[in-house]
C-alpha cells in the first residue's frame, strides 16, 4: 500500500482514472454516458464576457493562507508563526516574505482573504472548492473545468479541458452528471527537469497522442469498425448509452489528432530557455508555462496540481524550504508571462486548496485543518488588480468584513466567463439543478 503514494493525513490515494482517449479509441470500455439536455446559460450573451479560459494552480492538501496572504504578525506567540510580511507592488497589500515574486506582480492580482466554509477534510472539501457545491450524496456536480467544457466550446482542435495530474479527493475534477464527454484531458509525463536549467520534457497527453506503431488512417479505420460494434450494441440494450460517450470521445480525439495546434502547444522548446528558467525547472512550473501556450491555442481551463500542503507537522520548514519557492516562482512568472502576451485581460487565474489551516500551532511546529478562515489568490480575466478582498480577525480564526463562500468565488469567475451562475442544466433524470446553488456574484471583486 506505501506504494501508492498516499497524498494526506487521511489517507486519500490518487484515484485511478479512466484511460480515455488513444486507449480508448482502441476499445476500452467506458462507463455509462448521462444524457444532458442544457438550458440557456449565457448571461447578456458574449458582450458580458470579460474573459475567455481559467487557469487553477491547485494546492492540494490545505495550504496555510495564514503563512501565505494573511499572516498576523501582531498575533500571539501561538499564532504569529515565524515568517514576517513584505510589501508588495499593491498598495497597503503586504504578504509572506517567503514570497518575494509574487509580491513584485501583486499589483496585477486579487487576494480574498475573508474565504470560509465548514468542510475541514480533504475530500469533500476539494469537491466543494473545485466545483463551487457542496457535496451532496443526491447528485454528483462536475468540476469547474467541465461545466466551462460544457457551456464554452474550444477552438477547434484544442481539447477543452486539460489537467497536468490529478486533483484527488473523491470526485474531484471530473464531469459528475454532465458525463463521461466532459471530463478533462490528462497530461502524462514531466514537463521540465535537466541540469542548467529548465527542459522542455516529454509530455503525453491520453486522447490526443496516438500508440506507438498506428497512424491516423488506421485510427480512422478502427473508428468506424468500433461504430459498426457501437450500433449493434445499441440495438442489443437501448437503454445503455456507453456507446454514444464513446463516440463523444472518438469525435473529439480525432479532430484533436487530425490538427497541429496542440502538439504545438506542448511543445515548450518553442519557448526560449530564459522563460523556460523563469518558471522553473519543476513539472509544475513547466506544466503552467504550457498552461499558458494551450490557453493561447484556444484550451478554455487547464489545471496543474502542487502537493504536499498537509502540513501537520514542521509547517514553517516545509513551507520556506520546500513549497513556497516552486509556487513563488511559477505563480509569479505566470502573471508576468500572461500578461506579457496580451492574455491576462482574458485569462482567470486561480490559485487555491481545500481549506486553510489552523491559527493555533500545534506541538509539531504544524498547523492542523481548518474550513473557517482561508484565502485564495486571483488574477486576469475582470478581476480587480492589486486588490485585497476581507479580513479575518485578529487571531485569523474567521473573517471579520466581506465574508465569502467557494461557491460565491465560482459564481464570480462564471460571470466573468459570461456565464449566469444560476443558469440550469438538466441530469440524465430531468432534474433540473442550478450551476451553484447558492453561490453569488461578489461585485467587489470585479474591476
Amino acid at each position: 500500500m506505501a506504494s501508492r503514494n498516499r497524498t494526506d493525513c487521511e489517507g486519500f490515494y490518487r484515484r485511478d482514472v479512466l484511460k480515455i482517449g488513444a486507449a480508448g479509441l482502441l476499445g476500452l470500455t467506458l462507463p455509462q454516458l448521462l444524457q444532458l439536455e442544457a438550458r440557456a446559460a449565457r448571461k447578456n450573451g458574449d458582450k458580458a464576457r470579460k474573459a475567455n479560459a481559467v487557469i487553477l494552480l491547485w494546492l492540494g492538501g490545505g495550504p496555510a493562507t495564514i503563512d501565505m496572504w494573511d499572516l498576523k504578525p501582531e498575533g500571539p506567540e501561538g499564532i504569529r508563526g515565524e515568517f514576517k510580511p513584505i510589501e508588495t507592488s499593491a498598495k497597503g497589500v503586504q504578504i509572506s516574505e517567503h514570497l518575494p515574486k509574487t509580491a513584485k506582480v501583486a499589483d496585477r492580482m486579487t487576494l480574498v482573504r475573508s474565504l470560509n466554509h465548514t468542510i475541514p477534510s480533504h475530500g469533500p472539501a476539494t469537491v466543494f472548492m473545485t466545483t463551487g457545491n457542496k457535496p451532496t450524496p443526491a447528485v454528483q456536480y462536475p468540476s469547474l473545468g467541465s461545466l466551462v467544457t460544457r457551456l464554452m466550446p474550444p477552438e477547434e482542435g484544442v481539447p477543452p479541458y486539460v489537467a497536468f495530474n490529478e486533483i484527488r479527493g473523491g470526485t474531484a475534477g471530473v464531469a459528475g452528471y454532465l458525463g463521461t464527454a466532459y471530463n478533462p484531458f490528462i497530461v502524462e509525463g514531466a514537463a521540465g527537469g535537466g541540469k542548467g536549467g529548465a527542459a522542455a520534457g516529454n509530455l503525453r497527453v491520453r486522447g490526443i497522442q496516438l500508440p506507438t506503431g498506428f497512424t491516423l488512417e488506421e485510427l480512422e479505420n478502427r473508428d468506424k469498425l468500433l461504430k459498426g460494434f457501437d450500433e449493434s450494441f445499441r440495438a442489443a440494450d437501448k437503454s445503455a448509452d456507453v456507446a454514444e460517450g464513446l463516440d463523444a470521445f472518438h469525435k473529439k480525439a480525432l479532430e484533436i489528432l487530425r490538427s497541429d495546434k496542440t502538439k504545438k502547444a506542448f511543445d515548450l522548446a518553442q519557448e526560449s530557455k530564459e522563460t523556460r528558467e523563469r518558471f522553473g525547472p519543476t513539472p509544475f512550473g513547466q506544466g503552467a508555462l504550457a498552461a499558458r501556450r494551450l490557453v493561447e491555442a484556444g484550451v478554455r481551463f487547464v489545471t496543474i496540481s502542487l502537493g504536499g500542503w498537509d502540513t501537520h507537522g514542521q509547517n514553517f520548514t516545509n513551507l520556506k524550504t520546500k513549497l513556497l519557492p516552486p509556487l513563488d516562482q511559477t505563480l509569479s512568472a505566470l502573471v508576468e508571462d500572461l500578461d506579457q502576451h496580451g492574455l491576462l485581460d482574458s485569462t482567470i487565474v486561480y490559485c487555491a486548496g481545500e481549506f486553510g489551516r489552523t491559527p493555533k500551532i500545534n506541538k509539531n511546529a504544524g498547523r492542523d485543518h481548518w474550513a473557517r478562515s482561508m484565502a485564495v489568490a486571483l488574477a486576469g480575466g475582470g478581476f480587480k488588480r492589486g486588490y485585497a478582498h476581507g479580513t479575518t480577525d485578529a487571531q485569523g480564526m474567521a473573517p471579520a468584513t466581506e465574508a465569502c463562500t467557494p461557491d460565491d468565488v465560482s459564481a464570480t469567475i462564471f460571470h466573468l466567463l459570461g456565464i449566469d451562475p444560476h443558469a440550469e442544466l438538466q441530469t440524465p433524470t430531468g432534474r433540473p439543478v442550478q450551476l451553484f446553488r447558492e453561490g453569488r456574484v461578489v461585485e467587489k471583486l470585479l474591476a
